[in-house]
């Protein structure tokens, strides 16, 4: 179930990526900054702001698509989202490292949770039925939807997305609209049906409808019910700007038995 002939690309390893309005917590910076970082580790850091020159809604794909763009033409073998209200646990590029070493899976996210009470993990397995419950912190857990707060992907996915999205401006950087939203309004007597979804779930849906993972070299996940990883073992904190951590708490029935952080 190996895919061995993934499309390959430069030696530029990992570009880590971080959408942002300027404004993150000293806890998220001393986490992204204290990482434990393996050796002969090539990185390139690279933060895109939310511009306030195009409608709100849209803010956030722009700086993903141009995320894109620095990728393709640094020729970056891997990319890294991580948003910038995700605090990381010290071992993340470490544990990711070794995902890239072994090179077998194309997209792994890390553990993260909804800012609500009751919290809510961020793993999706079916499409419009909320979120998926069957596991523990420790499980490695497949599903069809993860979202970008911690999320490694291969060059060769976005590569292959690339080639096929339209152009477009972003102020002045023309890129390409690999990363977007979906938007659809139907128009029944006087009624008008919006239909919405984030650009990170969308892009799951895309892999799979448009064949990208069987383009970039990795047919086995083509044919995958779950064909994203989440590892629980990333288990990351969801921070907003009053500094609460989310979870406050883990839901007990997340936790193994014996486990007392909870």
């Amino acid at each position: 179930m190996i895919d061995k002939n993934p499309i390959k690309l430069t030696n530029n390893r990992i570009l880590i990526a971080t959408p942002t309005t300027g404004l993150v917590r000293m806890e998220w910076v001393m986490a992204r900054y204290a990482q434990i970082i393996p050796t002969n580790w090539s990185q390139t850091d690279f933060l895109e702001w939310y511009n306030a020159f195009v409608p709100i809604g849209y803010q956030v794909t722009d700086a993903e698509n141009v995320v894109a763009k620095v990728m393709i033409d640094g020729g970056f073998e891997w990319l890294l989202f991580l948003e910038h209200d995700n605090v990381i646990p010290p071992n993340t590029f470490r544990m990711l490292n070794e995902y890239m070493i072994e090179g077998k899976i194309p997209v792994v996210a890390g553990l993260y949770f909804t800012k609500s009470e009751p919290p809510e993990p961020m793993i999706y397995r079916e499409w419009g039925k909320g979120y998926y419950d069957r596991w523990k912190l420790g499980d490695k857990v497949w599903c069809r939807g993860v979202p970008f707060g911690c999320t490694l992907i291969h060059g060769s996915l976005i590569k292959a997305l690339w080639e096929e999205a339209p152009e477009y401006m972003v102020g002045n950087t023309l890129t390409r609209r690999v990363f977007h939203l979906n938007e659809q309004e139907k128009k029944e007597g006087m009624g008008i049906f919006l239909s919405k979804g984030t650009s990170d779930l969308i892009f799951c849906q895309e892999l799979v409808s448009k064949k990208i993972f069987a383009k970039a070299g990795w047919p086995n996940f083509q044919k995958r019910k779950y064909p994203f990883l989440v590892d629980t073992n990333i288990f990351v904190k969801h921070i907003d700007q009053n500094g609460v951590q989310w979870p406050v708490t883990v839901p007990k029935k997340y936790a193994p038995e014996g486990t007392k952080f909870y």
